[in-house]
């Protein structure tokens, strides 16, 4: 197929390189480099079939709107949130995704988190470099066994967490709109009530309106001096000012958090915290993640470009 026979993409957020890399041997791929669609030239924009999205990244009707031969949107990832399927239904636009198999990643890294901040594993890192250790041995810190995980949000990424806190001897307890016809945990329609109750907080919901703000100085507070905040979904489900007091005043005992309100930007008084482990958003960020991801991404593009239904789609 001639290069000009291509089908043309249009990236508008960054993709992972090799991912990236892949989809231009088999199209032509305009990258959006921070100017919006609408400054595009008009031979372009109307030549461009397809959009490359993240999941973080998703797209809104703006995205869709100067392209007037789009056909497919295709996401690296599952978007939480992120993707207007109303927008592309009314253009008659295919959506397709690589749905997740990320849970068990994300859910380890959660768990990683939990003995980082209660075992207090970076504080003490960071005392045996300083040389401190000649001075007198490290404070004692939580142990996990014996104590209540409460899992916000009961779905893959939940569930995989309450697994691993049960084999690390923990007690698990959820909170949810409805309870799991399927699980023997617990559940708390309150989140207050659960939060009093649990020694451990871990975030595992999507980011909806209801959830938007979820965690704030109410839940935080009821958490109390003891608990262990843990985010391993999105950062705007977290009050993060309040989360910000809850922690210079001791109101909560620590927190790891994987996700941010603007990332990569981190507020420096989370950054001047000891009792706060801080992760760079790395859940999915796994060699076997990412490839799965590109080939998944690959086989939606090339099967709609073959006229045939996309394997992964979500409109």
């Amino acid at each position: 197929m001639a290069a000009l026979d291509r089908p043309q993409l249009l990236a508008i957020a960054p993709l992972y390189a090799p991912a990236l890399a892949e989809v231009e041997r088999k199209f032509i791929v305009h990258r959006r480099a921070g100017i919006g669609q609408d400054e595009l030239p008009a031979p372009i924009r109307e030549r461009i079939r397809g959009v490359i999205t993240t999941g973080l990244r998703g797209f809104s009707a703006p995205d869709l709107e100067p392209l007037p031969n789009l056909e497919i949107v295709a996401c690296f990832g599952q978007g939480h949130g992120t993707l207007d399927v109303a927008a592309a239904r009314a253009r008659g636009v295919i959506v397709t995704n690589t749905p997740e198999w990320t849970h068990e990643a994300v859910a380890d890294v959660a768990l990683g988190l939990m003995l980082g901040v209660m075992r207090r594993l970076c504080e003490a890192d960071r005392f045996v470099r300083a040389g401190r250790w000649l001075d007198g041995a490290f404070p004692m810190s939580t142990d996990l066994r014996g104590k209540t995980c409460g899992v916000i949000g009961l779905g893959a990424i939940g569930r995989a967490v309450a697994r691993r806190a049960e084999m690390f001897g923990m007690s698990v307890v959820y909170h949810g709109p409805s309870p799991k016809a399927d699980v023997r945990w617990r559940h708390y329609p309150e989140l207050a009530e659960m939060a009093a109750d649990a020694d451990c907080l871990v975030v595992a919901c999507a980011v909806t309106p209801s959830t938007h703000r979820l965690i704030d100085r109410r839940i935080l507070s009821a958490l109390g001096p003891k608990g262990y905040l843990i985010n391993v979904s999105r950062g705007a489900i977290v009050d993060q000012p309040a989360l910000i007091k809850a922690l210079q005043s001791r109101a909560i005992a620590g927190a790891g958090l994987e996700v941010f309100d603007d990332e990569p930007r981190v507020p420096v008084e989370l950054r001047a915290l000891e009792q706060v482990m801080l992760l760079p958003h790395l859940g999915s960020s796994t060699h076997e993640i990412r490839a799965e991801r590109t080939a998944r991404l690959l086989a939606n593009l090339r099967a709609h470009f073959a006229g045939q239904p996309p394997p992964d789609r979500v409109v």
